[in-house]
This record gives C-alpha cells, structure tokens and sequence, in this order.
C-alpha cells in the first residue's frame, strides 16, 4: 500500500529545488513553512487513505460506456466529491474565482501524491487546472465570470480537445472547423481522439476546450483558433440549461490508466436534437491564434504528467522495498537470520532498488524545481526574464525524463517482484501499464528533446544553458569544501558528468546556430538524458550537503559512482552517433 513520502517532499521542495529560500526572501508573499507542512501532511493523508485503496478498483472495473455515458469506477465518485470538498482542486488557482492562490511547488507535490494513489484518477484533474489557466490568461471577461469559478473549485471539469485521427503529433493537419453564427458564437464540427475524461459522471458539466478552423483560415498552424464548448450551456443565473451538440461515441480499451475515460468527441452531428447541427462554442483568444492559447495549457500539463512519472515510480520503489523484505530466496552473505533469507540482502536486488530510489529523486527534485522556477517566474523585470528562461529549459526535462524513469523503475518493481510481479495481483504490474502512456501524451519524449535542443538551448543567446551549467558546478564546489564523509569517489564523478553536459550542450548549439540541424535533432533525446543524469546527480548532492545524513550521502554516492557514468556514453552517442544513424537508417523504410 501506498504511503505518501510528505517528509521527503517537504525535504525536496525547500532545501533542493528552493521553496525555503523563497519563503525567508519573501518571493511568495505571506506563505509559510507551517503553512506549507500543514498543506502536504494533509495530502499526504489524502492519499494515503482515500485515492490509493481505489486505486485497484478502478484498474479492475474501469470505466464504462453506455448509451454516449460514462459511469466510473464504484467509490470514485464519492472520492472525486471528497477531493474537491477538501479544495484540492482550488489550491494554485486564482484567488478571484475562489482558487487559494498557492505557489506551484505546492500544486506539483500535491499531483505528485494524487497520482502516487493512483495515476487514472489523478490525471482528471490536471486536465481542469490547465483549462482554468488558458481561459484566465486568454479569455473574455464574460467567459471567466461565467466559467472559472467553477471550474477552479472543481464543480465542473475542463479538457484538452486537439488530436485528430489524422492529427495527432502535427496539428497543421487539424479539420475540425468552426463556423461563425454571427451573434458572437460558432458551431463547431468535427471529430477529436484520446480526450481525457471527455465524458464521466464526476460532474454535472464539463467544459472542453476545442482546436478548430475558421472558414478561410491561414493554412498549417497558423490557421487554428480555440474554442470553449461546454456540455450543457449555462444560462444566465449560473443554472445549467440544454445539452450542447457533442457527446462521447467511444472510450479506448487502453493497457493502463483504466480508470480514466479516453474518448472520442464527436462535435456537431444533431446528438443533441431539437435545432440545428453544430456544437456552439465560445472563441477563446483571437482568431487563429488558438495554438498560442492551447500551449498555455499544454506548459501546465506537461509539468503535470512529469509529475506523473515521479508519482509511479515512488509507489513502484515503495511496492518493491517492501516486498523485497518480505520474500524469501536463497542464502545471502552478511544475513544471520535462520532459514532463507529476504531478498533485499542480495547485492543484484539492492542495486535495483537503489537505482529506483535515486532515479526517483533526481526526477523528483527536476520537476520541484521546474516548478519553482514558474513560481519565481512572476517576480517580473530581469529577475522575472531569468526564472522564465529557467521554466522553459527545464520542462521537457521534467516531462521527459521523469515520464521514462516511471517506466524503468515501475520495470524494476516488477523485476524484483520476480514471477510475481508479472502477476496482476501484487499490483506492480498495473503500475508498470499505467506509467508507459505518460512518455507518450502530452507532447512524446522524442518531441521534447527536440524542443530542449532547438529552443531551449539558444534562450539568451544560448547563455542560459550555459549559466545553469555552472550554478551546478558551484554545488560540486561546495560538496570538495564540505569535507563531509563517506561520499567517496562523487564530486569526481559528478565533475566529469558536468563537463560530459558541457561539452554536448556546446556542441548542439554549434549544430543549430550552423545549419546542423539534423545531426542536432539526432542528439535530441541522448542529450536529454545526459541533462538529467548530470543535473539530477548534483541535486542528489545539494540534499545531501543540506542534511547530511548517511542516508542521503548514501545514496548520492551510489548514484555518482554507479549511474552517473552514463554521461560520458551518451556524449559519444550526441556527438558521433548521427551519423552511423543516418547510414542505418535507409534499412527502416518500406519500399
């Protein structure tokens, strides 16, 4: 069973990624540290009691349509009312519309521990906070009176609507289509795949969020425009009025997240009846510059599902430490007990779950910190500039990364489980299914290198990167000085890791100011995870210098003298490697 680790988040959040500096420089206004311990100790009990024991169920049951209605799970109902009792939905929206305005930080480590108790449910959710954010920063005055507040309470859910049957990763090939009625609203049509919880029997409306095209509109993706569509209008009073033209035609049969219904959204067909076909929507923002608009919400949601990965691979780690204590296997040196011993006293098996454990925590204290940089981001000035270009460098890394560490380590659980891990019973096996969609959703990991190289990388005339590089190098500085012991061979290993980062990050941006462009985008995603190995290892070592307790030496040691190696091989593979994958290449495509 699942139990939120809120002293370790806690931990991460002030003294790794940042929150505790902010706090004593007033950067967050009146928030507190007692504040914030009340806040994570009572998500934590959340879900510890509430979200994590259906988690089971909903994998079991899943959701069911009938008759274009999605009932969910037994008991999810009940515990979406619970949640949103609580204000947990509310907790970083907007103070205006009755959200409690809290950092980012806190919002993060609260999905973190969500999705800890179970992924499907959690990712409702992020869905309605990334649609509050869109529609507050791009909407009309009327949209957000008559929408926001409920939407950041949580009465009413919001989706993401943009992949097509044939659009998925390329929006230019968009077709759904809008037309203007005239009195200021549009009838929308057309089809939208993969909507989460397009349709459930959470709440009494739900509000989607629709990419379509105007008549006339600019070709590819300047031609898109964003829409609100909701369910049921809203009449004048706040009461909901008739059914809007759009229901849900299917849910996907999906390997994980069964609990969270994927739909196909079908928008103006005449479902509704009585008048004529088209769902009526709202124009969110100008016309065709829907894309600008929807990445609003896709920023949010791709730190959101980054979390997702930290969030599984927590509870694989914990599902695999404590079986690995209760199973019994062979003989083991240095165990005295009668009898076989646990197999966590085997080195093959603590090696797993060591790399679990630091893998986790890098992933862990990336995306804290990609959160704190959006929250310092707000200062404004130069100091605001700064903490933006810091966000953006550090979100496909806290998307990709984190999403590919919940895939291995949730691999690992399901190892060291052994046959019994591949049995559905113990659990492992479900997390290992509901963590392979987040590599995937919200933008694959192969986009976000891509994204990290090509923009990310050239922000402040590619000094960004550059001086991010060297805060870090200040921490290995500070890690020699500290003469602490036991970290043996690390700040070696964590030196050359960051010159390994050095040298590719300088290479890439060659590449891309010098018309390299493919050998760039062929160093995408190794380039990524060298980023994250060499940065997550000195943030092993920041909480370690900050505590120093043996544990956490412990495991930053193991990390720098087992993992951190890497680095030097994906460096080759960045900077030699395009080629031979060139040259292999032409094997890969049909005649």
């Amino acid at each position: 069973m699942y139990r939120a680790p809120v002293d370790e988040i806690a931990f991460t959040l002030k003294h790794v990624a940042g929150l505790q500096a902010a706090i004593d420089a007033g950067s967050l206004g009146e928030l507190s540290e007692d504040l914030v311990d009340a806040i994570l100790h009572e998500a934590g009990r959340f879900a510890t009691e509430e979200v994590a024991p259906l988690h089971g169920i909903g994998d079991a049951h899943g959701a069911v349509l009938k008759d274009a209605a999605v009932t969910m799970p037994p008991g999810w109902k009940d515990l979406y009312r619970r949640w949103i009792d609580g204000g947990w939905n509310a907790l970083s929206g907007p103070e205006e519309f009755g959200g409690q305005g809290l950092p980012t930080m806190l919002g993060v480590a609260a999905l973190e521990m969500w999705n800890s108790g179970s992924m499907a449910f959690g990712i409702g959710p992020t869905l309605t906070m990334g649609a509050v954010e869109a529609i507050e920063k791009h909407a009309s005055e009327a949209l957000k009176k008559t929408y926001l507040e409920k939407l950041v309470s949580g009465e009413w859910m919001g989706t993401m609507n943009l992949t097509e049957p044939q659009a998925g990763s390329d929006l230019a090939a968009l077709r759904a289509r809008a037309e203007p009625v005239g009195d200021g609203t549009y009838r929308v049509f057309g089809q939208k795949i993969f909507i989460t919880y397009g349709e459930h029997d959470f709440t009494d409306n739900i509000v989607h969020l629709v990419l379509a095209r105007l008549p006339d509109a600019p070709a590819g993706t300047r031609g898109i425009s964003l829409f609100l569509v909701p369910k049921f209008f809203v009449e004048e009073d706040g009461s909901l009025g008739a059914r809007n033209d759009v229901f849900c035609s299917s849910i996907e049969h999906k390997l994980g997240i069964h609990a969270s219904p994927t739909c196909t959204m079908i928008y103006g067909d005449g479902f509704a009846g009585g008048g004529q076909p088209g769902a009526i929507g709202w124009l969110i923002g100008e016309e065709n510059k829907g894309l600008a608009c929807m990445f609003t919400m896709m920023n949010n949601a791709r730190l959101a599902v980054g979390m997702q990965g930290v969030a599984i691979a927590e509870t694989a780690t914990q599902k695999a430490i404590a079986f690995a204590n209760e199973r019994r296997q062979g003989k083991a040196t240095g165990y005295d007990g009668d009898g076989m011993a646990p197999i966590v006293h085997h080195p093959d098996v603590q090696r797993n779950l060591l790399t679990m454990k630091a893998l986790t925590a890098i992933a862990r204290a990336i995306a804290y910190s990609c959160a704190h940089a959006t929250d310092m981001a707000h200062a404004g000035g130069e100091a605001g500039k700064h903490w933006q270009e810091r966000a953006n460098l550090l979100t496909p890394i806290a998307k990709a990364f984190s999403t590919d560490v919940g895939v291995e380590v949730a691999s690992m659980g399901v190892q060291v489980h052994g046959g019994m891990g591949f049995i559905e019973e113990t659990g492992a096996a479900s997390l290992y299914r509901d963590a392979r969609i987040a590599p995937i959703y919200e933008g694959t990991n192969g986009i976000q290198a891509i994204d990290l190289v090509t923009r990310k990388l050239p922000q402040a005339g590619g000094d960004h990167v550059l001086g991010y590089i060297g805060e870090l190098s200040e921490v290995v500085d500070a890690l020699r000085d500290s003469n602490l012991d036991g970290f043996g061979r690390t700040a070696d290993n964590l030196e050359a890791s960051l010159k390994d980062f050095l040298d590719a990050t300088l290479f890439l941006q060659d590449q891309v100011s010098d018309g390299g462009l493919q050998q760039a985008l062929a160093g995408a995603t190794p380039y990524l995870r060298l980023f994250a190995l060499a940065a997550g290892g000195v943030y092993l070592a920041k909480g370690a210098i900050a505590e120093k307790s043996a544990g956490r030496i412990a495991l930053c040691r193991f990390f720098a003298e087992n993992l951190v190696g890497e680095t030097r091989a994906l460096k080759e593979r960045v900077s030699l490697g395009a080629e031979s994958l060139a040259a292999a290449a032409a094997a890969l495509v049909a005649a």
